[in-house]
């Protein structure tokens, strides 16, 4: 579907761009093609080397794909804009911005604008994620846990893309906060074991005295789940599916539970299961439910959880496109909703998918949760 829509803009940035230029009919040709190669790399780069998920190639390589990719999104938005104000122009009858808006020059300048937007957009999308602090208010939190401080880690994407070197960074910032416990909701990885056996070994090293619990993301499912759970445990990563664990401070319960990815479906592994996960839990403990994807929320929150912690939509990438992106998520896309007396906070991510490796406007985000208790 991505090479479809990729394919169909590219037609339209190549018909609007390169075909109104005076140039030679062969380098138009060979523009229109390099568009549309740009556009629908994804699954060129997958029939040679890796996955559509996971692309094995070199990381600049990658980001040229991603500036590229993004380039043809933008210039798509901006020349359908261009050509409506043409149009409005022409049907007002005026002939002075229409000669304006027809200019030679309009739309190389345009592209040459979109093209360093795109730059900046890639280089905020592989940069090192900010901490940013939330404060969370719990009905029924015992005294014991008044000031409890959740680290959430969640997208770390680590790739050809984000790879080691990055991670560790990530990890650094991440045990530089000194939480209470940590947790990683989901698609922490992509690629096979082997591919990333210099990527992932990093994320050993999160330290939090209550420890490290993880779920997985949709992406944990695609390649090698079973080695890639069995590697996770090797690094002392606490896995929840659908299941849940205590933290205590004396006689005081907090409960973690977490949940697997409806994508799991798919590869011969178990749904999620939200009554499952909460199944012998302590009666009046708060419950903090780790959920890769915000869409279930409200079907949470009728379960009695307090405090649901998701990603998964990246936050929408660009301004404007969460307009997009939270229609396949019942309309939780970024930062915190109140739904039916729970706290739903959908985290930006960490990283993000080498497939679409752009942000703008949109931060990548490490993010520590205090807990208080509600009147």
């Amino acid at each position: 579907m991505l090479s479809v829509i990729g394919f169909v803009l590219a037609l339209y940035v190549a018909w609007r761009l390169w075909w109104p230029l005076r140039l030679p009919r062969a380098l138009k040709v060979l523009l229109s093609l390099l568009t549309v190669a740009v556009a629908c790399h994804h699954r060129i780069v997958a029939s040679v080397a890796g996955t559509w998920a996971s692309p094995e190639i070199p990381r600049l390589a990658i980001a040229a794909l991603a500036v590229g990719f993004t380039s043809v999104l933008l210039l798509t938005v901006a020349l359908l804009v261009l050509d409506i104000a043409q149009l409005l122009t022409l049907l007002l009858r005026r002939r002075q911005g229409l000669a304006a808006l027809r200019h030679r020059a309009l739309r190389p300048v345009l592209a040459g604008l979109v093209v360093l937007v795109s730059v900046y957009g890639v280089s905020q999308g592989m940069a090192v994620p900010k901490v940013k602090p939330v404060d969370v208010a719990i009905r029924g939190l015992p005294a014991a846990f008044e000031g409890y401080r959740v680290l959430q880690l969640t997208d770390i994407h680590a790739s050809r893309l984000l790879t080691g070197a990055w991670v560790k960074q990530v990890v650094a910032a991440a045990n530089a906060q000194q939480p209470d416990l940590i947790v990683i909701t989901g698609d922490l990885i992509d690629g096979t074991v082997q591919a990333r056996r210099n990527d992932y070994p990093p994320l050993g090293e999160l330290r939090a005295p209550d420890g490290v619990i993880a779920i997985n993301g949709n992406h944990e499912y695609y390649e090698q789940h079973a080695q890639w759970m069995q590697a996770f445990h090797g690094l002392g990563l606490h896995l929840l599916h659908n299941a849940h664990t205590q933290v205590r401070r004396g006689d005081a319960v907090l409960t973690i539970a977490g949940v697997t990815d409806p994508v799991a479906a798919q590869h011969g592994q178990a749904p999620p299961d939200i009554n499952a996960a909460l199944a012998g839990a302590t009666p009046g403990a708060p419950i903090i439910l780790l959920d890769h994807r915000p869409g279930d929320a409200r079907a949470n929150a009728a379960h009695g959880v307090a405090l649901q912690l998701s990603g998964h939509t990246h936050g929408g990438h660009i301004i404007g496109l969460d307009q997009i992106v939270k229609r396949s998520n019942n309309g939780f896309v970024s930062g915190r909703y109140q739904v039916d007396g729970m706290l739903l906070y959908v985290s930006n991510g960490a990283g993000l998918w080498p497939g679409f490796a752009t942000r703008i406007g949109v931060p990548s985000e490490i993010t520590v949760f205090t807990l208080h208790r509600a009147p």
